[in-house]
Protein backbone atom coordinates (compact mmCIF):
# COMPACT_ATOMS: atom_id res chain seq x y z
CA UNK A 1 0.00 0.00 0.00
CA UNK A 2 1.22 3.59 -0.71
CA UNK A 3 2.99 5.34 2.55
CA UNK A 4 0.05 8.10 3.23
CA UNK A 5 1.52 10.67 4.97
CA UNK A 6 -1.63 12.27 7.05
CA UNK A 7 -3.42 11.87 10.51
CA UNK A 8 -7.10 12.02 10.03
CA UNK A 9 -8.63 13.97 13.02
CA UNK A 10 -10.40 12.47 15.46
CA UNK A 11 -14.37 13.02 15.30
CA UNK A 12 -14.30 13.60 18.74
CA UNK A 13 -12.10 16.79 18.84
CA UNK A 14 -14.03 19.21 19.27
CA UNK A 15 -11.75 21.84 17.73
CA UNK A 16 -12.14 20.11 14.22
CA UNK A 17 -15.11 21.00 12.23
CA UNK A 18 -16.97 16.93 11.86
CA UNK A 19 -16.96 17.92 7.72
CA UNK A 20 -12.78 18.11 8.03
CA UNK A 21 -12.65 14.53 9.40
CA UNK A 22 -15.43 13.41 6.80
CA UNK A 23 -13.16 14.71 4.09
CA UNK A 24 -9.76 13.42 5.73
CA UNK A 25 -11.63 10.15 5.92
CA UNK A 26 -12.26 10.05 1.96
CA UNK A 27 -9.37 11.10 1.31
CA UNK A 28 -6.92 8.68 3.08
CA UNK A 29 -9.84 5.46 2.50
CA UNK A 30 -11.76 6.54 -0.80
CA UNK A 31 -8.19 8.18 -2.46
CA UNK A 32 -10.73 10.88 -3.34
CA UNK A 33 -10.34 14.44 -3.22
CA UNK A 34 -11.26 17.98 -4.62
CA UNK A 35 -7.70 18.41 -6.14
CA UNK A 36 -5.19 15.22 -6.92
CA UNK A 37 -1.64 17.11 -7.31
CA UNK A 38 0.90 15.10 -9.01
CA UNK A 39 4.61 16.07 -8.14
CA UNK A 40 5.60 17.88 -4.41
CA UNK A 41 7.83 20.04 -5.70
CA UNK A 42 8.38 23.80 -5.68
CA UNK A 43 5.09 24.02 -7.31
CA UNK A 44 2.94 21.29 -6.59
CA UNK A 45 3.88 21.83 -2.78
CA UNK A 46 2.89 25.46 -2.87
CA UNK A 47 -0.46 24.90 -5.25
CA UNK A 48 -1.56 21.78 -2.90
CA UNK A 49 -0.85 24.42 0.36
CA UNK A 50 -2.20 27.24 -1.04
CA UNK A 51 -5.49 25.60 -2.04
CA UNK A 52 -6.63 23.56 1.08
CA UNK A 53 -5.73 26.99 2.37
CA UNK A 54 -9.20 27.87 0.61
CA UNK A 55 -10.91 25.36 1.92
CA UNK A 56 -10.33 22.61 -1.05
CA UNK A 57 -9.21 18.37 -0.21
CA UNK A 58 -5.94 18.07 -1.77
CA UNK A 59 -4.31 14.82 -1.83
CA UNK A 60 -0.79 15.32 -2.74
CA UNK A 61 1.32 12.33 -4.72
CA UNK A 62 5.46 12.09 -4.69
CA UNK A 63 7.26 9.25 -6.32
CA UNK A 64 9.97 10.18 -3.42
CA UNK A 65 9.52 11.81 -0.09
CA UNK A 66 13.22 11.96 0.30
CA UNK A 67 15.41 15.19 0.51
CA UNK A 68 16.11 15.72 -2.98
CA UNK A 69 19.67 16.86 -4.41
CA UNK A 70 19.47 18.91 -7.45
CA UNK A 71 21.94 21.53 -8.87
CA UNK A 72 19.19 23.90 -10.12
CA UNK A 73 16.05 25.37 -8.40
CA UNK A 74 18.27 27.31 -5.89
CA UNK A 75 17.97 30.71 -6.43
CA UNK A 76 14.66 32.66 -5.52
CA UNK A 77 14.75 36.15 -6.97
CA UNK A 78 13.31 39.25 -4.99
CA UNK A 79 9.70 38.61 -7.68
CA UNK A 80 10.01 34.74 -6.37
CA UNK A 81 10.54 35.49 -2.45
CA UNK A 82 7.67 38.72 -3.05
CA UNK A 83 5.24 35.51 -4.18
CA UNK A 84 6.68 33.41 -1.54
CA UNK A 85 5.53 35.83 0.86
CA UNK A 86 1.85 36.58 -0.68
CA UNK A 87 1.20 32.73 -0.18
CA UNK A 88 1.83 32.81 3.58
CA UNK A 89 5.68 30.17 3.36
CA UNK A 90 8.12 32.85 4.11
CA UNK A 91 9.01 30.09 6.99
CA UNK A 92 10.35 27.57 4.13
CA UNK A 93 13.43 29.60 4.04
CA UNK A 94 13.68 29.44 7.53
CA UNK A 95 16.52 26.47 8.93
CA UNK A 96 18.06 25.88 5.92
CA UNK A 97 20.99 28.02 5.55
CA UNK A 98 19.68 30.21 3.32
CA UNK A 99 21.75 32.84 1.87
CA UNK A 100 20.86 36.40 1.37
CA UNK A 101 21.51 36.98 -2.49
CA UNK A 102 21.68 41.36 -3.19
CA UNK A 103 22.54 41.42 -6.90
CA UNK A 104 25.00 39.97 -9.72
CA UNK A 105 28.60 40.45 -10.43
CA UNK A 106 29.67 39.93 -14.47
CA UNK A 107 33.11 39.28 -14.92
CA UNK A 108 33.81 39.77 -18.66
CA UNK A 109 37.34 38.72 -19.46
CA UNK A 110 38.84 39.81 -16.05
CA UNK A 111 36.95 43.03 -16.18
CA UNK A 112 33.83 43.32 -13.30
CA UNK A 113 30.92 45.25 -13.07
CA UNK A 114 28.41 45.04 -10.12
CA UNK A 115 24.97 44.67 -10.88
CA UNK A 116 22.72 44.97 -7.71
CA UNK A 117 19.12 44.95 -7.36
CA UNK A 118 17.36 48.10 -7.99
CA UNK A 119 16.36 50.96 -5.10
CA UNK A 120 13.05 51.64 -4.14
CA UNK A 121 11.74 48.79 -5.64
CA UNK A 122 9.79 48.05 -2.84
CA UNK A 123 8.04 50.19 -0.72
CA UNK A 124 10.23 50.99 2.18
CA UNK A 125 12.64 52.27 -0.30
CA UNK A 126 14.98 49.19 0.11
CA UNK A 127 16.83 47.40 -2.31
CA UNK A 128 14.85 44.40 -2.99
CA UNK A 129 16.53 40.88 -1.37
CA UNK A 130 16.79 37.17 -3.02
CA UNK A 131 18.00 33.96 -1.60
CA UNK A 132 20.04 30.97 -2.49
CA UNK A 133 19.74 27.63 -0.41
CA UNK A 134 20.35 23.88 -1.38
CA UNK A 135 17.35 23.01 -3.39
CA UNK A 136 16.34 19.89 -1.57
CA UNK A 137 16.29 21.41 2.21
CA UNK A 138 13.49 24.18 0.75
CA UNK A 139 11.49 21.43 -1.15
CA UNK A 140 11.75 19.76 2.53
CA UNK A 141 10.49 22.74 4.09
CA UNK A 142 7.62 23.34 2.03
CA UNK A 143 6.69 19.72 2.33
CA UNK A 144 6.86 19.76 5.91
CA UNK A 145 4.50 22.41 5.85
CA UNK A 146 2.18 20.68 3.67
CA UNK A 147 1.75 17.68 5.86
CA UNK A 148 1.01 20.05 8.66
CA UNK A 149 -2.10 21.29 6.62
CA UNK A 150 -5.44 19.72 7.58
CA UNK A 151 -7.40 19.61 4.18
CA UNK A 152 -3.94 17.89 2.47
CA UNK A 153 -2.70 13.86 2.42
CA UNK A 154 0.57 13.57 1.05
CA UNK A 155 0.98 10.09 -0.53
CA UNK A 156 4.68 8.67 -1.34
CA UNK A 157 3.04 6.54 -4.68
CA UNK A 158 4.50 6.66 -8.40
CA UNK A 159 1.98 8.26 -11.14
CA UNK A 160 1.94 6.02 -14.20
CA UNK A 161 -1.09 7.07 -15.52
CA UNK A 162 -4.16 9.79 -15.61
CA UNK A 163 -7.68 8.02 -15.75
CA UNK A 164 -9.78 9.48 -18.47
CA UNK A 165 -13.35 9.35 -19.19
CA UNK A 166 -14.19 7.44 -22.64
CA UNK A 167 -17.66 9.22 -22.62
CA UNK A 168 -16.28 12.89 -22.29
CA UNK A 169 -12.65 12.78 -22.19
CA UNK A 170 -12.01 14.39 -19.05
CA UNK A 171 -9.38 13.40 -16.71
CA UNK A 172 -10.92 11.79 -13.56
CA UNK A 173 -7.52 11.44 -11.84
CA UNK A 174 -4.54 9.23 -11.74
CA UNK A 175 -3.35 5.37 -11.45
CA UNK A 176 -0.33 4.89 -9.73
CA UNK A 177 1.93 2.28 -8.32
CA UNK A 178 3.98 1.52 -4.95
CA UNK A 179 5.50 -1.37 -4.47
CA UNK A 180 3.88 -3.33 -7.08
CA UNK A 181 0.72 -2.36 -6.16
CA UNK A 182 -1.78 -0.63 -8.44
CA UNK A 183 -4.25 2.23 -6.99
CA UNK A 184 -6.36 5.26 -8.13
CA UNK A 185 -6.50 8.71 -7.36
CA UNK A 186 -9.54 10.59 -8.04
CA UNK A 187 -10.46 14.36 -7.86
CA UNK A 188 -12.41 17.02 -9.62
CA UNK A 189 -9.30 18.75 -10.59
CA UNK A 190 -5.61 16.69 -11.49
CA UNK A 191 -2.83 19.46 -11.61
CA UNK A 192 0.33 17.67 -12.92
CA UNK A 193 3.59 19.51 -11.72
CA UNK A 194 6.09 16.72 -12.23
CA UNK A 195 8.60 19.10 -13.22
CA UNK A 196 11.43 18.74 -16.61
CA UNK A 197 10.98 14.90 -17.07
CA UNK A 198 7.52 14.79 -17.20
CA UNK A 199 6.02 11.14 -18.40
CA UNK A 200 2.61 12.94 -18.95
CA UNK A 201 3.61 16.30 -21.00
CA UNK A 202 3.72 14.38 -24.13
CA UNK A 203 0.48 13.35 -23.70
CA UNK A 204 -1.02 16.75 -23.49
CA UNK A 205 1.57 19.20 -25.46
CA UNK A 206 2.15 18.97 -29.10
CA UNK A 207 5.46 20.84 -28.59
CA UNK A 208 8.31 19.48 -26.12
CA UNK A 209 11.30 20.76 -25.12
CA UNK A 210 14.55 21.88 -26.67
CA UNK A 211 17.67 21.17 -25.11
CA UNK A 212 21.07 22.53 -26.73
CA UNK A 213 23.21 22.17 -23.82
CA UNK A 214 23.97 20.84 -19.94
CA UNK A 215 24.70 22.92 -16.96
CA UNK A 216 27.71 20.37 -15.20
CA UNK A 217 27.84 21.45 -11.20
CA UNK A 218 30.28 21.16 -8.74
CA UNK A 219 29.71 22.19 -5.05
CA UNK A 220 32.31 24.35 -3.90
CA UNK A 221 33.71 24.47 -0.24
CA UNK A 222 34.95 27.70 1.62
CA UNK A 223 35.14 29.22 -1.92
CA UNK A 224 36.25 32.98 -2.19
CA UNK A 225 33.91 34.59 -4.11
CA UNK A 226 34.73 38.20 -5.48
CA UNK A 227 31.34 39.68 -3.92
CA UNK A 228 29.90 37.44 -1.66
CA UNK A 229 26.02 37.73 -1.37
CA UNK A 230 25.63 38.40 -5.21
CA UNK A 231 25.20 35.35 -8.53
CA UNK A 232 28.88 35.62 -10.39
CA UNK A 233 28.63 35.28 -13.87
CA UNK A 234 32.07 34.59 -15.56
CA UNK A 235 32.12 35.11 -19.14
CA UNK A 236 34.99 34.24 -21.68
CA UNK A 237 36.18 32.54 -24.59
CA UNK A 238 33.49 29.80 -24.01
CA UNK A 239 30.19 29.05 -22.85
CA UNK A 240 29.04 31.02 -19.25
CA UNK A 241 29.49 29.69 -16.28
CA UNK A 242 27.39 30.66 -13.00
CA UNK A 243 29.28 30.82 -8.83
CA UNK A 244 26.93 31.58 -5.99
CA UNK A 245 26.74 30.67 -2.57
CA UNK A 246 24.17 27.63 -1.25
CA UNK A 247 24.93 27.94 1.87
CA UNK A 248 27.23 29.32 4.61
CA UNK A 249 30.41 27.53 3.20
CA UNK A 250 28.96 25.97 -0.31
CA UNK A 251 29.12 27.49 -3.35
CA UNK A 252 27.39 26.37 -6.56
CA UNK A 253 29.60 26.58 -9.70
CA UNK A 254 27.28 25.60 -12.85
CA UNK A 255 29.24 25.33 -16.25
CA UNK A 256 27.12 25.05 -19.60
CA UNK A 257 28.59 22.80 -21.74
CA UNK A 258 27.12 22.96 -25.24
CA UNK A 259 26.18 19.95 -27.13
CA UNK A 260 28.94 18.26 -29.32
CA UNK A 261 31.32 20.80 -27.72
CA UNK A 262 34.87 19.89 -28.75
CA UNK A 263 36.87 20.71 -25.94
CA UNK A 264 34.60 18.02 -23.88
CA UNK A 265 35.05 15.25 -26.11
CA UNK A 266 36.92 12.00 -25.05
CA UNK A 267 40.06 12.88 -27.13
CA UNK A 268 40.51 15.79 -24.66
CA UNK A 269 39.77 14.03 -21.62
CA UNK A 270 35.94 14.57 -21.81
CA UNK A 271 33.92 16.91 -19.49
CA UNK A 272 36.48 16.66 -16.91
CA UNK A 273 39.20 17.62 -19.18
CA UNK A 274 37.20 20.65 -20.18
CA UNK A 275 36.62 21.83 -17.06
CA UNK A 276 39.95 21.93 -15.61
CA UNK A 277 42.10 22.71 -19.27
CA UNK A 278 39.19 25.75 -20.53
CA UNK A 279 37.11 26.55 -17.80
CA UNK A 280 39.44 26.88 -14.43
CA UNK A 281 42.02 29.20 -16.12
CA UNK A 282 39.50 31.56 -16.84
CA UNK A 283 37.60 32.18 -13.15
CA UNK A 284 38.44 34.40 -10.56
CA UNK A 285 42.03 33.20 -9.20
CA UNK A 286 40.42 33.34 -6.06
CA UNK A 287 37.84 30.79 -6.57
CA UNK A 288 40.50 28.36 -9.10
CA UNK A 289 41.65 26.09 -5.55
CA UNK A 290 38.07 25.28 -4.26
CA UNK A 291 37.28 24.55 -8.04
CA UNK A 292 40.08 22.57 -8.79
CA UNK A 293 39.56 21.01 -5.19
CA UNK A 294 35.57 20.12 -6.25
CA UNK A 295 36.30 18.48 -9.55
CA UNK A 296 39.79 16.67 -8.20
CA UNK A 297 36.39 14.92 -6.01
CA UNK A 298 34.70 14.41 -8.81
CA UNK A 299 30.98 14.52 -7.70
CA UNK A 300 30.35 15.87 -11.09
CA UNK A 301 26.26 16.28 -11.89
CA UNK A 302 24.26 17.46 -15.14
CA UNK A 303 20.92 18.83 -16.05
CA UNK A 304 19.92 19.70 -19.20
CA UNK A 305 19.40 23.39 -20.03
CA UNK A 306 16.13 22.99 -21.65
CA UNK A 307 13.48 25.17 -23.14
CA UNK A 308 9.83 25.11 -23.61
CA UNK A 309 7.20 27.39 -24.45
CA UNK A 310 4.31 27.72 -22.55
CA UNK A 311 0.83 26.35 -24.13
CA UNK A 312 -2.61 27.51 -22.77
CA UNK A 313 -4.45 24.48 -20.70
CA UNK A 314 -7.47 22.96 -22.56
CA UNK A 315 -8.07 19.50 -21.19
CA UNK A 316 -11.13 18.98 -18.87
CA UNK A 317 -10.46 18.02 -15.43
CA UNK A 318 -6.82 18.18 -15.92
CA UNK A 319 -3.83 21.15 -15.53
CA UNK A 320 -0.28 20.79 -16.50
CA UNK A 321 2.13 23.05 -14.64
CA UNK A 322 5.09 24.04 -13.61
CA UNK A 323 8.31 23.00 -15.38
CA UNK A 324 6.23 20.47 -16.99
CA UNK A 325 4.43 23.15 -18.98
CA UNK A 326 6.98 26.45 -19.42
CA UNK A 327 10.77 26.04 -19.08
CA UNK A 328 13.65 28.39 -20.00
CA UNK A 329 17.23 28.27 -19.53
CA UNK A 330 18.44 28.32 -15.57
CA UNK A 331 20.88 30.72 -16.27
CA UNK A 332 18.77 33.79 -14.68
CA UNK A 333 17.44 32.03 -11.83
CA UNK A 334 14.21 32.36 -12.79
CA UNK A 335 12.37 28.83 -12.53
CA UNK A 336 11.06 29.50 -9.10
CA UNK A 337 10.04 33.15 -9.20
CA UNK A 338 7.63 31.84 -12.30
CA UNK A 339 6.19 28.92 -10.51
CA UNK A 340 5.32 30.71 -7.60
CA UNK A 341 3.92 33.68 -9.00
CA UNK A 342 1.72 31.16 -10.96
CA UNK A 343 0.67 29.77 -7.94
CA UNK A 344 -0.28 33.82 -6.55
CA UNK A 345 -2.50 33.78 -9.54
CA UNK A 346 -3.85 30.62 -9.68
CA UNK A 347 -4.93 31.24 -5.85
CA UNK A 348 -7.68 34.35 -7.18
CA UNK A 349 -8.39 32.53 -10.32
CA UNK A 350 -9.37 29.19 -8.72
CA UNK A 351 -11.06 31.18 -5.43
CA UNK A 352 -13.99 29.07 -4.32
CA UNK A 353 -16.02 32.46 -4.57
CA UNK A 354 -15.22 32.73 -8.07
CA UNK A 355 -14.75 28.51 -8.76
CA UNK A 356 -17.08 26.94 -6.56
CA UNK A 357 -17.28 23.88 -7.81
CA UNK A 358 -13.23 22.81 -9.53
CA UNK A 359 -15.86 19.96 -11.08
CA UNK A 360 -17.16 22.67 -13.58
CA UNK A 361 -14.68 22.16 -16.71
CA UNK A 362 -15.95 25.14 -18.99
CA UNK A 363 -15.32 27.27 -16.07
CA UNK A 364 -11.67 25.92 -14.87
CA UNK A 365 -10.67 25.93 -18.34
CA UNK A 366 -12.21 29.67 -18.95
CA UNK A 367 -9.93 30.22 -15.90
CA UNK A 368 -7.08 28.45 -17.02
CA UNK A 369 -7.47 30.53 -20.52
CA UNK A 370 -6.65 33.72 -18.08
CA UNK A 371 -4.53 32.37 -16.12
CA UNK A 372 -2.33 31.91 -19.89
CA UNK A 373 -2.33 35.57 -20.71
CA UNK A 374 -2.32 36.83 -17.65
CA UNK A 375 1.08 35.74 -16.22
CA UNK A 376 2.77 36.79 -19.63
CA UNK A 377 3.55 40.22 -18.05
CA UNK A 378 5.77 38.49 -15.70
CA UNK A 379 6.57 35.26 -17.45
CA UNK A 380 6.91 36.53 -21.23
CA UNK A 381 9.97 38.49 -19.78
CA UNK A 382 11.61 35.94 -17.68
CA UNK A 383 11.47 33.27 -20.79
CA UNK A 384 12.89 36.03 -23.06
CA UNK A 385 15.34 37.32 -20.97
CA UNK A 386 16.68 33.61 -20.38
CA UNK A 387 16.98 32.73 -23.90
CA UNK A 388 18.23 36.09 -25.18
CA UNK A 389 21.01 36.37 -22.58
CA UNK A 390 21.70 32.60 -22.81
CA UNK A 391 22.33 33.53 -27.09
CA UNK A 392 24.80 36.35 -25.90
CA UNK A 393 26.73 35.28 -23.55
CA UNK A 394 27.62 31.60 -25.17
CA UNK A 395 28.35 34.07 -28.10
CA UNK A 396 29.66 31.31 -31.12
CA UNK A 397 29.71 33.62 -33.65
CA UNK A 398 31.28 37.35 -34.58
CA UNK A 399 27.92 39.25 -34.35
CA UNK A 400 26.94 37.49 -31.60
CA UNK A 401 30.07 38.03 -29.20
CA UNK A 402 29.58 41.99 -30.56
CA UNK A 403 26.46 41.93 -28.42
CA UNK A 404 27.94 40.28 -25.78
CA UNK A 405 30.58 42.57 -25.43
CA UNK A 406 27.68 45.36 -26.32
CA UNK A 407 25.45 43.94 -22.98
CA UNK A 408 29.07 43.77 -20.73
CA UNK A 409 29.50 48.02 -21.35
CA UNK A 410 25.21 48.62 -21.27
CA UNK A 411 26.14 47.36 -17.66
CA UNK A 412 29.07 49.30 -17.42
CA UNK A 413 27.41 52.43 -17.95
CA UNK A 414 25.23 52.16 -14.48
CA UNK A 415 21.80 53.86 -13.46
CA UNK A 416 19.40 53.04 -15.70
CA UNK A 417 20.96 50.56 -18.01
CA UNK A 418 21.58 48.13 -14.67
CA UNK A 419 18.53 49.07 -12.95
CA UNK A 420 16.24 48.23 -15.78
CA UNK A 421 17.77 44.68 -17.00
CA UNK A 422 18.45 43.71 -13.75
CA UNK A 423 14.85 44.85 -12.50
CA UNK A 424 13.36 42.26 -15.60
CA UNK A 425 15.52 39.87 -14.11
CA UNK A 426 14.50 39.98 -10.70
CA UNK A 427 11.25 39.37 -11.50
CA UNK A 428 10.20 42.92 -10.19
CA UNK A 429 9.54 45.19 -13.49
CA UNK A 430 6.96 43.10 -15.08
CA UNK A 431 6.54 45.49 -18.62
CA UNK A 432 7.87 43.40 -22.10
CA UNK A 433 8.30 46.56 -23.70
CA UNK A 434 10.95 47.51 -21.02
CA UNK A 435 12.87 44.43 -22.28
CA UNK A 436 12.47 45.01 -25.54
CA UNK A 437 13.97 48.56 -25.06
CA UNK A 438 16.55 47.50 -23.04
CA UNK A 439 17.70 44.39 -25.72
CA UNK A 440 17.64 47.10 -28.73
CA UNK A 441 19.91 49.27 -26.73
CA UNK A 442 22.25 46.82 -26.18
CA UNK A 443 22.51 46.21 -30.50
CA UNK A 444 22.55 49.73 -30.95
CA UNK A 445 25.89 50.23 -28.47
CA UNK A 446 26.82 47.35 -30.11
CA UNK A 447 27.15 48.80 -33.36
CA UNK A 448 28.32 52.25 -31.74
CA UNK A 449 31.24 50.23 -30.50
CA UNK A 450 32.10 48.56 -34.23
CA UNK A 451 31.94 52.07 -35.66
CA UNK A 452 34.06 53.49 -33.10
CA UNK A 453 37.06 50.67 -33.07
CA UNK A 454 36.89 50.44 -36.74
CA UNK A 455 39.52 52.29 -38.89
CA UNK A 456 37.97 54.99 -41.74
CA UNK A 457 39.27 52.46 -44.57
CA UNK A 458 36.88 49.65 -43.53
CA UNK A 459 33.84 51.87 -43.12
CA UNK A 460 32.18 49.60 -45.78
CA UNK A 461 33.09 46.40 -44.32
CA UNK A 462 31.89 47.73 -41.09
CA UNK A 463 28.32 48.98 -42.28
CA UNK A 464 27.64 45.56 -43.80
CA UNK A 465 29.16 44.58 -39.91
CA UNK A 466 26.20 46.76 -38.14
CA UNK A 467 23.20 45.01 -40.49
CA UNK A 468 24.93 42.04 -39.56
CA UNK A 469 24.95 43.02 -35.90
CA UNK A 470 21.36 44.26 -35.57
CA UNK A 471 20.31 41.14 -37.99
CA UNK A 472 21.06 38.75 -35.36
CA UNK A 473 19.48 40.95 -32.65
CA UNK A 474 16.18 40.29 -33.95
CA UNK A 475 17.05 36.45 -34.88
CA UNK A 476 18.07 36.29 -31.06
CA UNK A 477 14.50 38.10 -29.85
CA UNK A 478 11.88 37.77 -32.34
CA UNK A 479 11.66 34.05 -32.11
CA UNK A 480 10.93 34.03 -28.51
CA UNK A 481 8.66 37.01 -28.56
CA UNK A 482 6.31 35.25 -31.15
CA UNK A 483 6.91 31.50 -28.69
CA UNK A 484 4.94 33.86 -26.13
CA UNK A 485 2.39 34.82 -28.65
CA UNK A 486 1.09 31.63 -29.14
CA UNK A 487 -2.12 30.23 -26.73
Amino acid sequence: MPLILDSPPSTSTPSIPESSAEEALRRTEHHSADVVVVGAGILGSAIAITLARQSRSVILLEKSLKEPDRIVGELLQPGGLEALEKLGLRECLEEIDAIVVKGYDVIYYGQEVEIPYPKNAVEDGRRPEGRSFHHGRFIRRLREVAMKEPNITVVETTVTNTVTSDWTGQVLGVESTTHGEKDYYFGALTIIADGYASKFRKEYISHQPVSKSKFWGLELIDADLPKPGHGHVVLGDGAPVLLYQIGTRETRALIDVPEGLASASTANGGIKGHLRNNVLPSLPKSVQSSFEIALDEGKLRSMPNSFLPPTSNKVPGMVLLGDAMNMRHPLTGGGMTVALNDVVLLRELLNPEVVPDLGNTKLVIKQMKTFHWRRKNLTSVINILAQALYSLFAANDPQLRALQLGCFRYFQLGGSCVDGPVGLLAGIIRRPFVLFYHFFSVALLSIWLTFSEAPLWKLPMTLLESVLIFYKACVVLFPFIGSELRS
